[in-house]
């Protein structure tokens, strides 16, 4: 019997790479379904989602809105931010009041981190410049803007490059909303897979996650090709920031967090609808 081919488009980072691991290397069943890797970074996953391009991809939660009438949210895949997320980094001191009259390089305004920020500044049409996310620590530290919203590694290695931290977005909504993580990226499935395949794709992924944490060191390794440059430990740290509990499921915490993260959204006027989140 021929295989079906699910296309699963993921950024190149090594949380993804972690999650995505046993599928890669035949570790669990996957069934009657032939998955194959699409890598980008998560803004042009975000693009391709408006046109439903991939029947699975990850995308920024701040996208989910836009393309709910052709995805469901999987219940895993999660990305959230428990007490750290993406942060202000610049070269010199800045106060939090500061930043409104500051250029501020950006990773795309469909992440989750730009809603984020625009929350926490009350505004979104604050000051900024849209960099690939891999180039905004030397556009700072060059001086081509006075601050970087950054995500992905460069949490754990900005303080090597000599920048200074001015605000965790992650750590502001978690003081804010009483212990709830910032929801940052989630798995998307295509709703016209139909009911039956959907939920065995969801089975699938949901293994694959459980199957890397519970053989960590050799899922570790083989998410190192795709550390940019971080040593195993700081792989390792970073991995476990991002692929944890919340991963495998979203529960209770995640769920809220979603609906509050969109709602405070959708009434500030920084997204245009609000739907009915679906978690499959």
């Amino acid at each position: 019997m021929e295989k079906k081919v699910i296309r699963v488009a993921h950024s190149p980072d090594s949380d993804d790479a972690f999650m995505f691991y046993a599928i890669n290397q035949n570790k669990i069943d996957t069934k009657n379904y032939q998955f194959i890797d699409i890598l980008s970074d998560i803004e042009t996953l975000n693009k391709e989602a408006l046109k439903g391009t991939y029947e699975v991809s990850a995308i920024s939660i701040h996208a989910f809105p836009y393309v709910a009438d052709k995805y469901a949210l999987l219940s895993s895949g999660a990305s959230m931010g428990d007490n750290y997320g993406p942060m202000i980094v610049s070269k010199e001191e800045i106060s939090p009041n500061e930043l409104k009259n500051k250029k501020i390089a950006v990773p795309g305004t469909l992440t989750s981190a730009f809603l984020a920020l625009s929350l926490y500044l009350g505004t979104n049409k604050f000051n900024y410049e849209v960099i690939n996310f891999d180039e905004i620590i030397p556009a700072v530290k060059e001086g081509k803007v006075d601050a970087g919203l950054i995500i992905h590694e460069g949490q754990l290695t900005y303080q090597d490059e000599g920048l200074k931290c001015i605000v965790d977005l992650g750590k502001w909504w978690y003081e804010r909303t009483g212990g709830l993580p910032l929801p940052l990226g989630g798995n998307v499935i295509r709703k016209d897979l139909g009911e039956r395949t959907i939920k065995e794709i969801s089975e699938i992924l949901r293994e694959s996650i459980k199957y890397s944490l519970e053989h960590r060191e050799e899922a570790v390794e083989y998410a190192l090709k795709y550390a940019r440059g971080m040593d195993r430990n700081k792989a390792d740290k970073f991995i476990g920031m991002y692929v944890n509990d919340l991963t495998i499921d979203y529960g209770e915490r995640g769920r809220k967090a979603v609906e509050l993260f969109l709602r405070e959204a959708y009434e500030k006027g920084f997204i245009d609808v609000l739907p009915e989140i679906q978690f499959v």
